[in-house]
């Protein structure tokens, strides 16, 4: 009985929309009008929406919040590192986590052979390739791309540069005579520990305070110092546990 009543409904036409209602073409009626959301002005400082950017947690800043390396970008973006192989290897295989592609120059490959492997599980996601032997890499929004520079602490010029969506991390073991002109290329600079009279230099290329150049001869392992000429904050990477097993611990020479 109920339902054959329900049928018997169902093949009814459907009845007019009472007058003073409208009716939206292809949506039936119209919802029901309710109150704008206001908020007076005064209390715009009540909006903390919890949202951060977009890319590559990197690790911890000082107070234990996740820090994330914007990297992917519409424009071309330079990042230099001047510390370990291990640190620029976990960024590589963060990078590849958030879907971009990874193509490596370095004249050590026996250090990034290992990590290759691991990632390229079903399709080529981590590349290696002899210095200044690096092809077009057809960066786009849908497959942007990270190169990474291991080539000394003098790399020539690259073949493939930064582009949109495609940044470059140049990696320096230690300060060398491309150093300085580098880091005043560089849109965000990431510094390990170094020597003091290296320390010096560095800190009067990015316009370090005093208290930042003295730190960065006693910076422990996993720990860098991003920074621009205008705002710096230090971040600790701590390895997971699968890049424990696979990289090992934190450290800042190879």
């Amino acid at each position: 009985m109920g339902l054959l009543s329900r049928t018997s409904r169902a093949r009814q036409e459907p009845a007019a929309p009472p007058a003073g209602r409208r009716t939206a073409p292809g949506f039936g009626l119209l919802g029901p009008r309710r109150e704008q959301h206001e908020l007076d002005p005064d209390r715009f400082a009540e909006l903390g929406l919890p949202v951060g950017d977009d890319g590559v947690v990197v690790g911890t800043d000082a107070q234990g919040a996740p820090a994330v390396l914007g990297l992917v970008r519409p424009a071309a973006f330079d990042v230099v590192l001047v510390g370990g192989a291990w640190t620029a290897q976990v960024i590589a295989l963060r990078a590849v986590g958030t879907g971009a592609r990874v193509a490596v120059e370095s004249g050590r490959p026996q250090l990034w052979t290992a990590l290759a492997q691991a990632a390229n599980t079903g399709q080529q996601s981590i590349t290696l390739h002899d210095v200044g032997r690096v092809p077009p890499q057809g960066p786009s929004v849908l497959s942007p791309v990270l190169i990474v520079r291991d080539c000394g602490i003098r790399p020539p010029l690259g073949r493939v540069r930064s582009a949109p969506w495609q940044p470059v991390l140049t990696l320096l073991p230690y300060p060398g005579p491309t150093t300085t002109r580098l880091m005043s290329q560089a849109d965000l600079v990431g510094v390990q520990r170094v020597a003091p009279e290296e320390a010096v230099q560095i800190g009067r290329t990015m316009s370090l305070p005093q208290e930042d150049v003295e730190a960065l001869s006693t910076l422990p392992d996993g720990v860098t110092l991003w920074c621009t000429r205008t705002s710096r904050t230090y971040v600790t990477t701590a390895p997971t546990d699968p890049e424990a097993g696979l990289l090992g611990a934190a450290r800042r020479l190879e």
